[in-house]
């Protein structure tokens, strides 16, 4: 087994992942299941022979200090996001395939809204959804998108960098946590006094990333980032709870202000086999919206969701329960993604 031989592989399959791991199968991640490569366990010593050709030697020096990395690694197939862990002592791997053609908006399939909050002026805009479900992807297009139309500063802030992005209209700054800056908050604060357009954090982590984006939002940049949430009314929670309670007042009214939208969105197998399909809940930050936020009755959102259809505005549910309608996904596989599994079953069984 050689990494050159796993990585042809990885990209002629279009899996998204590799996974190694000492004294386990390699296993390919083809539209959301594992594929075995090899019939036999990998010794803890191949894999670190398999991984290290990959990893420059300060970052290898770093990994077994701190015995965690995340890193990238650039061939002629494809661009890598690399984390680096231990398991029971030895070496585990996983590898994640980055195509190195940015993809479109319109390629992707992606809600007509989508294209909107690319070319909205300001606000922030949060991508969300579980590890996996193309959120990175998603953050590309919309950089892509802006790069092809407008002559904007962008500055992206990553932890690896991701897409690579070729300046067309726009001028492009990517910014790598660890090499070129040393944390996500240091780098928002300085972004703000580098006059960009439009600012891309690739995840917010703590109280100072959030805070940071909302301010970069409030001062009239548009502010693209994610959340590891499933649905928009997690995500506004998520973004409240991490502050102390004497301040999530003063948070709620600044988000209320700040926020343009949200898309969160889940990756299904297709009932056909032949690959993922997506489901997407969409928020558009109108004003009932807002003073929702601002008052703190954040489930009153869900209503506002289903009814708002003028505003391109849906549910996770409904998207999943229109899928399952459109006989792209099954029964089960629709419920397995729900926010509400009772109410979906309910809207299957109906057959409204």
């Amino acid at each position: 087994m050689e990494i050159k031989n796993l990585l042809v592989q990885l990209n002629e399959t279009k899996a998204s992942d590799l996974l190694l791991a000492g004294n386990n199968y390699a296993y390919l991640r083809i539209n959301n299941s594992l594929q075995k490569i090899e019939d036999r366990l990998v010794p803890p010593k191949e894999v670190e022979d398999l991984v290290t050709p990959l990893i420059q030697p300060d970052k290898m020096e770093e990994f077994k200090r701190v015995k965690e990395l995340d890193t990238s690694y650039q061939d002629e197939m494809a661009r890598y996001r690399i984390n680096l862990h231990y398991q029971m002592g030895s070496m585990g791997a996983t590898i994640r395939r980055i195509p190195r053609d940015v993809p479109s908006l319109e390629s992707l399939h992606l809600p007509e809204i989508v294209t909107d909050f690319a070319n909205t002026q300001r606000g922030l805009i949060l991508v969300t959804g579980p590890t996996g479900c193309g959120k990175s992807t998603t953050q590309a297009a919309m950089i892509d998108h802006i790069n092809q139309r407008r002559p904007a500063h962008i500055i992206t802030i990553e932890d690896p960098i991701e897409f690579v992005h070729t300046p067309k209209l726009a001028l492009i700054e990517q910014r790598e946590v660890g090499f070129d800056t040393d944390s996500f908050g240091e780098a928002l604060k300085r972004a703000l006094r580098q006059v960009p357009d439009v600012i891309l954090v690739g995840e917010m982590r703590d109280l100072e990333s959030i805070q940071m984006a909302i301010t970069g939002a409030e001062t009239g940049h548009i502010v693209i980032s994610t959340l590891h949430t499933q649905d928009a009314v997690q995500s506004i929670d998520r973004v409240i709870d991490v502050f102390p309670p004497h301040a999530q007042v003063q948070i709620r009214t600044q988000l209320s202000m700040t926020l343009a939208g949200i898309l969160s969105q889940q990756l299904l197998p297709r009932k056909d086999g032949k690959g993922l399909v997506g489901a997407y809940e969409i928020l558009v930050c109108t004003s009932a919206i807002r003073n929702i936020i601002r008052k703190g009755s954040t489930q009153d959102i869900y209503s506002m969701l289903e009814l708002g259809g003028q505003y391109k505005m849906i549910t996770m549910d409904t998207s999943l329960y229109n899928l399952y309608k459109k006989d792209l996904v099954t029964a089960e596989e629709a419920l397995n993604y729900a926010v509400n599994h009772e109410k979906l079953a309910k809207w299957i069984k109906s057959g409204i």
